[in-house]
């Protein structure tokens, strides 16, 4: 069999790992019969909570009954995946998870991550020198707590080697159906992906969804910039001119700037044109056109190549995604 466990932490949302399970137990169900040693074998998924009981309280009041509580699995028996859901409510919590996690990962053919999860697979080393991601809200705090990772914002998951980590909650999903489609090939994900009315390679990454959290400065000539700037979008936003705004030269305001914030100044301003872009993109009717000249970027070819870059979305792709309903 094709062991598969997944460990759920107390206090989350319950739909990831119901979810998960279910994708993999449809995979079972298309599978042609084999052999059971053969490469395809059918998934053996089981299910263990982090808690003294076998009862995972979810955060909307439902509750899960595990196969078994992780302190009485063996860490050290041969394993295909381990997944874990989250990073669980109390830090003793996670900490039971990653000296679990470090006694097991050397026996599995691979460790993946859902959401938070990515930040106790960072406790336990696994993550050091690979690429990762989590839940858009977890990147700053992954990077910062574990910089030997290479923490990407974009994407819905990212494989490195063994390790599998995705971003947030449903996203474990799109991670699911990649792991499906290596053990088991296209054919029997996309399959799972039609049956389940799941797009098999979901268009986009989580940027989409995610606010963009803009690092603020101290209090200051750049925290008072930052004020300053959501309301001079059209403005000449150069270095040149900020660092003149802030009575900087170019090269010493670009240090200053990127150092309080974590970006660097035309990042920063791109960013903050196309935060409001997308609010006028989900909360009014305005072209395409006039919402680029009134963010700053001048055309509508500008804003495209923005949107594409950041969100891998055109912005005719994100209104229709995102709009009010009111408006559509």
């Amino acid at each position: 069999m094709n062991t598969f466990l997944i460990i759920v932490p107390d206090g989350g949302m319950l739909f990831e790992a119901a979810g998960i399970a279910d994708i993999l137990t449809q995979a079972n169900r298309l599978l042609p019969d084999t052999h059971p040693e053969a490469k395809n074998a059918p998934y053996q998924v089981t299910v263990a909570t982090t808690q003294p009981h076998r009862v995972v309280h979810g955060v909307s009041g439902l509750n899960l009954l595990a196969d078994h509580r992780l302190c009485d699995l063996d860490p050290t028996l041969p394993r295909d995946t381990i997944l874990v859901t989250g990073k669980g409510l109390s830090e003793a919590e996670g900490s039971d998870v990653v000296r679990w996690l470090q006694q097991a990962a050397p026996s599995a053919r691979r460790v993946v991550s859902v959401c938070g999860g990515a930040l106790l697979l960072a406790q336990t080393g696994l993550l050091n020198g690979r690429h990762a991601t989590t839940h858009w809200r977890l990147i700053d705090t992954l990077q910062s707590q574990y910089p030997q990772v290479t923490v990407e914002r974009g994407p819905m998951y990212v494989q490195d080697g063994p390790v599998w980590t995705s971003g947030g909650v449903s996203s474990g999903f799109d991670l699911t159906l990649a792991l499906v489609e290596e053990d088991h090939g296209f054919s029997i994900a996309k399959s799972v992906a039609q049956d389940l009315v799941m797009f098999l390679r979901r268009p986009g990454g989580q940027s989409q969804f995610s606010r963009y959290l803009l690092n603020q400065a101290s209090d200051g000539p750049i925290r008072k910039l930052q004020t300053w700037l959501p309301e001079h979008l059209t403005d000449d936003l150069s270095v040149e001119s900020l660092a003149e705004r802030v009575a900087m030269s170019p090269r010493n305001f670009t240090r200053v700037f990127t150092r309080e914030t974590g970006i660097t100044p035309a990042k920063y301003v791109e960013e903050v044109r196309l935060s409001a872009a997308r609010q006028l993109l989900e909360q009014t009717t305005q072209n395409i056109e006039r919402i680029a000249l009134a963010t700053g970027f001048g055309g509508g070819l500008n804003l495209r190549r923005v949107f594409e870059r950041n969100l891998q979305l055109t912005p005719t792709e994100y209104r229709e995604r995102f709009c009010s309903k009111i408006l559509a």
